[in-house]
Protein backbone atom coordinates (compact mmCIF):
# COMPACT_ATOMS: atom_id res chain seq x y z
CA UNK A 1 0.00 0.00 0.00
CA UNK A 2 1.48 3.33 -1.04
CA UNK A 3 1.98 6.00 1.59
CA UNK A 4 0.50 9.36 0.62
CA UNK A 5 1.06 12.59 2.56
CA UNK A 6 -1.58 15.30 2.46
CA UNK A 7 0.04 18.62 3.40
CA UNK A 8 -2.20 21.45 4.60
CA UNK A 9 -2.50 24.52 6.84
CA UNK A 10 0.51 26.77 6.38
CA UNK A 11 1.63 30.35 6.90
CA UNK A 12 -1.12 31.84 4.79
CA UNK A 13 -4.23 33.98 5.13
CA UNK A 14 -6.05 30.98 3.63
CA UNK A 15 -4.88 28.62 6.39
CA UNK A 16 -8.36 27.53 7.51
CA UNK A 17 -9.62 27.06 3.95
CA UNK A 18 -6.63 24.76 3.39
CA UNK A 19 -7.72 22.55 6.30
CA UNK A 20 -11.17 22.20 4.74
CA UNK A 21 -9.80 21.35 1.30
CA UNK A 22 -7.43 18.77 2.77
CA UNK A 23 -10.26 16.86 4.40
CA UNK A 24 -13.15 17.50 2.00
CA UNK A 25 -12.71 15.76 -0.35
CA UNK A 26 -9.03 14.72 -0.32
CA UNK A 27 -8.40 12.83 2.94
CA UNK A 28 -11.97 11.58 3.24
CA UNK A 29 -11.78 10.10 -0.25
CA UNK A 30 -8.29 8.64 0.15
CA UNK A 31 -9.37 6.90 3.35
CA UNK A 32 -12.57 5.53 1.87
CA UNK A 33 -10.84 4.06 -1.19
CA UNK A 34 -8.56 2.00 1.10
CA UNK A 35 -5.73 2.09 -1.45
CA UNK A 36 -3.35 4.35 0.47
CA UNK A 37 -1.73 4.71 3.85
CA UNK A 38 -2.77 8.32 4.48
CA UNK A 39 -0.45 10.61 6.45
CA UNK A 40 -1.83 14.07 7.28
CA UNK A 41 0.90 16.69 7.54
CA UNK A 42 -0.26 19.90 9.20
CA UNK A 43 1.74 23.16 9.09
CA UNK A 44 0.80 25.72 11.74
CA UNK A 45 0.37 29.44 11.10
CA UNK A 46 3.82 29.84 12.64
CA UNK A 47 5.37 27.32 10.24
CA UNK A 48 5.74 24.30 12.54
CA UNK A 49 5.19 20.86 10.96
CA UNK A 50 3.22 18.06 12.66
CA UNK A 51 1.90 14.71 11.55
CA UNK A 52 -0.45 12.42 13.45
CA UNK A 53 -3.04 9.99 12.11
CA UNK A 54 -5.65 11.62 14.39
CA UNK A 55 -5.44 14.65 12.07
CA UNK A 56 -7.12 12.60 9.35
CA UNK A 57 -10.39 13.65 11.01
CA UNK A 58 -11.61 17.20 10.38
CA UNK A 59 -13.13 17.07 13.87
CA UNK A 60 -9.57 17.18 15.30
CA UNK A 61 -9.32 20.83 14.25
CA UNK A 62 -12.74 21.79 15.60
CA UNK A 63 -12.44 20.56 19.18
CA UNK A 64 -11.86 23.25 21.83
CA UNK A 65 -8.22 23.50 22.88
CA UNK A 66 -6.83 21.52 19.95
CA UNK A 67 -4.03 24.04 19.36
CA UNK A 68 -2.77 23.62 22.92
CA UNK A 69 -2.87 19.82 22.64
CA UNK A 70 -0.93 20.12 19.39
CA UNK A 71 2.01 21.64 21.27
CA UNK A 72 2.35 18.39 23.19
CA UNK A 73 3.21 16.50 20.01
CA UNK A 74 6.69 16.15 18.57
CA UNK A 75 7.25 18.13 15.41
CA UNK A 76 7.96 16.08 12.33
CA UNK A 77 11.17 16.42 10.33
CA UNK A 78 11.62 15.88 6.60
CA UNK A 79 14.43 13.83 5.08
CA UNK A 80 15.26 14.12 1.37
CA UNK A 81 17.61 11.13 1.22
CA UNK A 82 16.37 8.81 -1.54
CA UNK A 83 12.96 10.49 -1.71
CA UNK A 84 10.78 12.03 1.01
CA UNK A 85 10.63 10.57 4.52
CA UNK A 86 8.78 11.86 7.57
CA UNK A 87 10.84 11.51 10.75
CA UNK A 88 9.81 11.97 14.36
CA UNK A 89 12.74 12.75 16.72
CA UNK A 90 13.48 11.00 20.01
CA UNK A 91 15.02 7.83 21.39
CA UNK A 92 12.13 5.79 20.01
CA UNK A 93 11.50 8.06 17.03
CA UNK A 94 9.93 6.52 13.97
CA UNK A 95 10.08 7.30 10.26
CA UNK A 96 7.71 6.94 7.31
CA UNK A 97 8.72 6.88 3.64
CA UNK A 98 6.28 8.83 1.44
CA UNK A 99 5.47 7.60 -2.07
CA UNK A 100 3.34 10.54 -3.26
CA UNK A 101 2.29 13.93 -1.88
CA UNK A 102 -1.09 15.62 -2.21
CA UNK A 103 -0.53 19.35 -1.50
CA UNK A 104 -3.51 21.17 -0.04
CA UNK A 105 -1.83 24.46 0.83
CA UNK A 106 -3.66 27.52 -0.45
CA UNK A 107 -1.86 30.81 -0.91
CA UNK A 108 1.64 31.76 0.17
CA UNK A 109 4.32 29.14 0.89
CA UNK A 110 2.26 26.47 -0.82
CA UNK A 111 0.19 27.29 -3.87
CA UNK A 112 2.77 29.87 -4.95
CA UNK A 113 5.27 27.18 -5.94
CA UNK A 114 7.26 27.16 -2.67
CA UNK A 115 6.13 23.68 -1.64
CA UNK A 116 6.42 22.39 -5.21
CA UNK A 117 10.08 23.39 -5.27
CA UNK A 118 10.67 21.52 -2.03
CA UNK A 119 8.96 18.40 -3.37
CA UNK A 120 10.88 18.52 -6.64
CA UNK A 121 14.12 18.60 -4.63
CA UNK A 122 12.83 15.64 -2.60
CA UNK A 123 12.25 13.76 -5.88
CA UNK A 124 8.75 12.66 -4.96
CA UNK A 125 5.63 12.79 -7.17
CA UNK A 126 3.08 15.41 -6.11
CA UNK A 127 -0.45 16.30 -7.15
CA UNK A 128 -1.30 19.53 -8.92
CA UNK A 129 0.56 22.19 -10.84
CA UNK A 130 4.35 22.21 -10.95
CA UNK A 131 6.55 24.98 -9.57
CA UNK A 132 6.66 27.17 -12.69
CA UNK A 133 2.94 27.38 -13.44
CA UNK A 134 2.15 27.73 -9.74
CA UNK A 135 4.52 30.67 -9.29
CA UNK A 136 3.16 32.59 -12.28
CA UNK A 137 -0.52 31.87 -11.60
CA UNK A 138 -0.13 32.94 -7.97
CA UNK A 139 0.82 36.43 -9.16
CA UNK A 140 -2.31 38.01 -10.65
CA UNK A 141 -0.23 40.61 -12.49
CA UNK A 142 2.20 38.11 -14.02
CA UNK A 143 -0.76 36.01 -15.07
CA UNK A 144 -2.31 38.96 -16.91
CA UNK A 145 1.01 39.82 -18.55
CA UNK A 146 1.51 36.28 -19.85
CA UNK A 147 -2.11 35.95 -20.97
CA UNK A 148 -2.02 39.31 -22.77
CA UNK A 149 1.30 38.42 -24.44
CA UNK A 150 -0.40 35.31 -25.82
CA UNK A 151 -3.11 37.47 -27.37
CA UNK A 152 -5.86 36.70 -24.88
CA UNK A 153 -8.06 39.51 -23.48
CA UNK A 154 -7.65 41.04 -19.99
CA UNK A 155 -9.32 44.11 -18.48
CA UNK A 156 -7.31 47.37 -18.19
CA UNK A 157 -5.37 47.53 -14.92
CA UNK A 158 -2.68 49.24 -12.87
CA UNK A 159 -0.29 47.50 -10.49
CA UNK A 160 2.32 48.71 -8.02
CA UNK A 161 4.51 47.66 -5.12
CA UNK A 162 4.23 48.85 -1.53
CA UNK A 163 7.49 50.79 -1.95
CA UNK A 164 6.03 52.50 -5.04
CA UNK A 165 2.93 53.52 -3.08
CA UNK A 166 5.03 55.03 -0.32
CA UNK A 167 7.14 57.08 -2.75
CA UNK A 168 4.82 57.82 -5.69
CA UNK A 169 1.29 57.73 -4.28
CA UNK A 170 0.09 60.78 -6.24
CA UNK A 171 1.32 59.45 -9.59
CA UNK A 172 -0.18 56.03 -8.94
CA UNK A 173 -3.56 57.52 -8.10
CA UNK A 174 -3.46 59.57 -11.31
CA UNK A 175 -2.80 56.40 -13.32
CA UNK A 176 -5.62 54.58 -11.57
CA UNK A 177 -8.11 57.40 -12.24
CA UNK A 178 -7.66 56.80 -15.97
CA UNK A 179 -9.46 53.50 -15.48
CA UNK A 180 -13.26 53.31 -15.62
CA UNK A 181 -15.13 53.02 -12.30
CA UNK A 182 -16.08 50.93 -10.43
CA UNK A 183 -12.68 49.43 -9.67
CA UNK A 184 -11.48 46.28 -7.96
CA UNK A 185 -8.51 46.39 -5.60
CA UNK A 186 -6.73 43.09 -4.93
CA UNK A 187 -3.65 41.81 -3.11
CA UNK A 188 -1.70 40.21 -5.96
CA UNK A 189 -0.71 36.98 -4.22
CA UNK A 190 -3.86 36.04 -2.26
CA UNK A 191 -6.94 34.02 -3.11
CA UNK A 192 -10.38 33.40 -1.58
CA UNK A 193 -11.13 37.12 -2.14
CA UNK A 194 -9.21 37.98 1.06
CA UNK A 195 -8.26 41.68 1.16
CA UNK A 196 -10.20 42.36 -2.03
CA UNK A 197 -12.64 45.28 -2.41
CA UNK A 198 -14.91 46.87 -4.97
CA UNK A 199 -14.64 50.68 -4.85
CA UNK A 200 -16.68 53.50 -6.38
CA UNK A 201 -14.93 56.67 -5.25
CA UNK A 202 -11.53 58.12 -4.25
CA UNK A 203 -11.99 57.65 -0.51
CA UNK A 204 -12.94 53.98 -0.89
CA UNK A 205 -10.02 53.50 -3.28
CA UNK A 206 -7.30 54.66 -0.89
CA UNK A 207 -8.78 52.73 2.02
CA UNK A 208 -8.97 49.55 -0.07
CA UNK A 209 -5.35 49.95 -1.18
CA UNK A 210 -4.22 50.28 2.44
CA UNK A 211 -6.12 47.09 3.32
CA UNK A 212 -4.61 45.21 0.37
CA UNK A 213 -1.11 46.36 1.36
CA UNK A 214 -1.74 44.92 4.82
CA UNK A 215 -1.84 41.47 3.23
CA UNK A 216 0.63 41.86 0.36
CA UNK A 217 3.44 44.06 -0.95
CA UNK A 218 1.99 44.13 -4.47
CA UNK A 219 -1.44 45.46 -5.41
CA UNK A 220 -3.60 45.19 -8.50
CA UNK A 221 -6.30 47.73 -9.39
CA UNK A 222 -8.48 46.82 -12.37
CA UNK A 223 -11.59 48.05 -14.12
CA UNK A 224 -14.90 46.53 -13.16
CA UNK A 225 -17.15 45.16 -15.90
CA UNK A 226 -20.80 46.21 -15.67
CA UNK A 227 -23.20 44.63 -16.24
CA UNK A 228 -21.10 41.60 -15.36
CA UNK A 229 -21.40 37.85 -15.72
CA UNK A 230 -18.68 35.83 -13.95
CA UNK A 231 -17.77 32.40 -15.26
CA UNK A 232 -15.39 29.96 -13.63
CA UNK A 233 -14.06 26.79 -15.26
CA UNK A 234 -12.26 23.89 -13.52
CA UNK A 235 -9.74 22.03 -15.69
CA UNK A 236 -7.56 18.99 -15.06
CA UNK A 237 -4.93 17.04 -16.96
CA UNK A 238 -1.30 17.10 -18.01
CA UNK A 239 -0.67 17.02 -21.76
CA UNK A 240 -4.29 16.12 -22.45
CA UNK A 241 -6.79 18.26 -20.53
CA UNK A 242 -10.42 17.89 -19.55
CA UNK A 243 -12.78 20.72 -18.67
CA UNK A 244 -15.60 20.51 -16.14
CA UNK A 245 -18.73 22.69 -16.37
CA UNK A 246 -18.79 26.42 -16.91
CA UNK A 247 -20.03 27.70 -13.56
CA UNK A 248 -21.74 31.04 -12.91
CA UNK A 249 -21.48 32.43 -9.37
CA UNK A 250 -24.78 33.79 -8.08
CA UNK A 251 -23.22 36.08 -5.49
CA UNK A 252 -25.44 37.99 -3.10
CA UNK A 253 -23.05 40.87 -2.48
CA UNK A 254 -21.25 43.52 -4.55
CA UNK A 255 -18.69 40.94 -5.57
CA UNK A 256 -17.96 37.27 -5.05
CA UNK A 257 -16.39 37.45 -1.58
CA UNK A 258 -15.06 35.02 1.04
CA UNK A 259 -18.47 34.54 2.67
CA UNK A 260 -20.14 33.77 -0.66
CA UNK A 261 -17.51 31.11 -1.37
CA UNK A 262 -17.38 29.36 1.99
CA UNK A 263 -20.08 30.47 4.41
CA UNK A 264 -23.32 31.65 2.82
CA UNK A 265 -24.74 28.13 2.46
CA UNK A 266 -25.50 28.19 6.17
CA UNK A 267 -26.36 24.87 7.80
CA UNK A 268 -27.33 23.40 4.47
CA UNK A 269 -23.84 24.06 3.12
CA UNK A 270 -22.02 23.01 6.25
CA UNK A 271 -19.40 20.33 5.89
CA UNK A 272 -19.07 20.69 2.13
CA UNK A 273 -16.01 22.88 2.00
CA UNK A 274 -16.56 25.44 -0.73
CA UNK A 275 -20.19 26.58 -0.61
CA UNK A 276 -21.99 24.65 -3.33
CA UNK A 277 -25.23 26.64 -3.06
CA UNK A 278 -23.90 29.82 -4.61
CA UNK A 279 -23.74 29.00 -8.32
CA UNK A 280 -25.43 27.85 -11.49
CA UNK A 281 -23.90 24.65 -12.90
CA UNK A 282 -23.72 24.45 -15.83
CA UNK A 283 -24.02 28.15 -16.54
CA UNK A 284 -27.05 28.97 -18.69
CA UNK A 285 -25.09 30.83 -21.39
CA UNK A 286 -25.76 28.74 -24.48
CA UNK A 287 -23.64 26.23 -26.36
CA UNK A 288 -21.61 28.75 -28.38
CA UNK A 289 -20.41 30.76 -25.36
CA UNK A 290 -19.83 27.58 -23.38
CA UNK A 291 -17.57 26.29 -26.14
CA UNK A 292 -15.75 29.65 -26.31
CA UNK A 293 -15.06 29.65 -22.55
CA UNK A 294 -13.77 26.09 -22.63
CA UNK A 295 -11.49 26.75 -25.60
CA UNK A 296 -10.11 29.92 -24.00
CA UNK A 297 -9.68 28.17 -20.65
CA UNK A 298 -7.68 25.41 -22.30
CA UNK A 299 -5.44 27.99 -24.00
CA UNK A 300 -4.81 29.66 -20.62
CA UNK A 301 -4.02 26.29 -19.01
CA UNK A 302 -1.43 25.48 -21.66
CA UNK A 303 0.03 29.01 -21.84
CA UNK A 304 0.81 28.94 -18.11
CA UNK A 305 2.19 25.38 -18.32
CA UNK A 306 -0.34 24.09 -15.78
CA UNK A 307 -0.85 20.44 -14.89
CA UNK A 308 -2.90 18.31 -12.54
CA UNK A 309 -5.73 20.69 -11.74
CA UNK A 310 -6.59 24.38 -11.88
CA UNK A 311 -9.51 26.76 -12.23
CA UNK A 312 -9.70 29.62 -14.73
CA UNK A 313 -11.93 32.59 -13.87
CA UNK A 314 -13.47 34.83 -16.52
CA UNK A 315 -15.38 38.11 -16.69
CA UNK A 316 -17.99 38.71 -19.40
CA UNK A 317 -19.88 41.90 -20.22
CA UNK A 318 -23.53 40.88 -20.03
CA UNK A 319 -24.48 43.16 -22.93
CA UNK A 320 -21.69 42.78 -25.47
CA UNK A 321 -20.72 39.24 -24.38
CA UNK A 322 -17.06 40.27 -24.56
CA UNK A 323 -14.95 37.83 -22.52
CA UNK A 324 -11.87 38.62 -20.41
CA UNK A 325 -9.53 36.23 -18.61
CA UNK A 326 -9.54 37.32 -14.97
CA UNK A 327 -7.24 35.03 -12.95
CA UNK A 328 -6.16 31.44 -12.40
CA UNK A 329 -6.32 29.33 -9.23
CA UNK A 330 -3.95 26.35 -9.15
CA UNK A 331 -5.61 24.78 -6.10
CA UNK A 332 -9.38 25.34 -6.36
CA UNK A 333 -11.08 25.30 -2.95
CA UNK A 334 -12.11 21.71 -2.11
CA UNK A 335 -10.93 20.90 -5.67
CA UNK A 336 -14.28 22.28 -6.87
CA UNK A 337 -15.55 18.74 -6.47
CA UNK A 338 -19.16 19.99 -6.59
CA UNK A 339 -18.61 21.07 -10.21
CA UNK A 340 -16.71 17.96 -11.24
CA UNK A 341 -19.47 15.82 -9.75
CA UNK A 342 -22.04 17.47 -12.03
CA UNK A 343 -19.63 16.89 -14.93
CA UNK A 344 -19.78 13.16 -14.22
CA UNK A 345 -16.58 12.86 -12.16
CA UNK A 346 -17.13 11.44 -8.67
CA UNK A 347 -15.03 12.47 -5.69
CA UNK A 348 -13.26 9.12 -5.91
CA UNK A 349 -12.49 9.47 -9.61
CA UNK A 350 -11.35 13.06 -9.11
CA UNK A 351 -8.93 12.41 -6.25
CA UNK A 352 -7.55 9.14 -7.60
CA UNK A 353 -7.32 10.63 -11.07
CA UNK A 354 -5.21 13.51 -9.76
CA UNK A 355 -2.88 11.08 -7.99
CA UNK A 356 -2.49 9.15 -11.25
CA UNK A 357 -1.70 12.38 -13.14
CA UNK A 358 0.97 13.19 -10.54
CA UNK A 359 2.62 9.82 -10.96
CA UNK A 360 2.47 10.02 -14.76
CA UNK A 361 4.14 13.45 -14.77
CA UNK A 362 6.81 12.20 -12.35
CA UNK A 363 7.62 9.23 -14.59
CA UNK A 364 7.78 11.45 -17.67
CA UNK A 365 10.17 13.86 -15.94
CA UNK A 366 12.62 11.00 -15.44
CA UNK A 367 13.37 11.27 -19.16
CA UNK A 368 14.59 14.85 -18.72
CA UNK A 369 18.30 15.35 -18.06
CA UNK A 370 18.99 17.76 -15.20
CA UNK A 371 22.75 17.16 -14.84
CA UNK A 372 25.59 18.17 -17.15
CA UNK A 373 29.10 16.77 -17.14
CA UNK A 374 31.99 19.19 -17.68
CA UNK A 375 35.67 19.65 -16.82
CA UNK A 376 35.26 23.26 -15.70
CA UNK A 377 36.43 22.53 -12.14
CA UNK A 378 39.70 21.13 -13.42
CA UNK A 379 40.34 24.15 -15.65
CA UNK A 380 39.28 26.99 -13.33
CA UNK A 381 42.08 28.96 -11.64
CA UNK A 382 42.49 29.29 -7.90
CA UNK A 383 44.73 28.63 -4.93
CA UNK A 384 47.38 25.97 -5.46
CA UNK A 385 47.69 25.31 -1.76
CA UNK A 386 47.04 21.69 -0.92
CA UNK A 387 45.69 20.52 2.43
Amino acid sequence: MKAIAVIFGGRSAEHDVSIITAHIPIIDTLLSCEKFDVWPVYITKEGDWYSDKAMNELAYFKKPGWEERLKGLKKVDLSFDDGLTLKWPGMFGKSQKIDVVFPSLHGTYGEDGSLMGLLRMANVPFVGCDIFGSAVAMDKVLTKQVIAAEGMPVVPYVWFLKSDWEKEKTNILESIKKLQWPLFVKPVHLGSSIGMAKVKNDAELENAIEVALHYDNKVLVEEGIEPLIEITLPIMGNDEVRTANCERPLNKTEFFNFSDKYLSGGKKGGGKGANSEYSEIPADIGEELTREFKELGTKVYKALDLSGIARVDFLMHAGTKKIYVNEVNTLPGSLYHHNWKKAGVSNMDLVLGLVKLAEERFEKQKNTTFAFQSDILQKVGGSKTQH
